[in-house]
């Protein structure tokens, strides 16, 4: 399997929503989940078979890790599976940010070109 980042793209929307979650640290799966909703303006909502199929599908290509999150506050729960990106996921993440820009410009280009003529 290749290991360059654009080998991954397009990502279907599960991976992306989580990847883009990940970028702000490490996260346990509920906490993802709730993330990935805010993050979509309610446009996105995962279940946790597909939430954690999803994650286990990117653990396996390398794009994701669990981690053995520091408890410092003593208050979380031993039972928390917590994830990170990895390198090569944080650049599957903006390969696939950089590639919906790109589009998000050409639409925005033809359809100014539409208005005009």
């Amino acid at each position: 399997m290749s290991r360059e980042p654009e080998a991954f793209l397009p990502l279907p929307v599960a991976p992306f929503h989580i990847l883009v979650a990940l970028t702000g640290g490490e996260k346990h799966g509920y906490r993802l989940m709730r993330d990935v909703e805010t993050q979509s303006d309610g446009q996105v909502k995962m279940g946790p078979g597909t939430l954690y199929g999803t994650l286990k599908r990117l653990c396996a290509q390398g794009l994701v890790e669990p981690t053995a999150a520091a408890r410092t506050t003593g208050v979380d729960d031993e039972r928390r599976r917590y994830y990170r990106l990895t390198d090569l996921g944080a650049a599957v993440c903006q390969a696939e940010a950089s590639r919906l820009a790109g589009l998000a410009r050409t639409v925005r280009r033809n359809l100014k070109a539409r208005v005009a003529t």
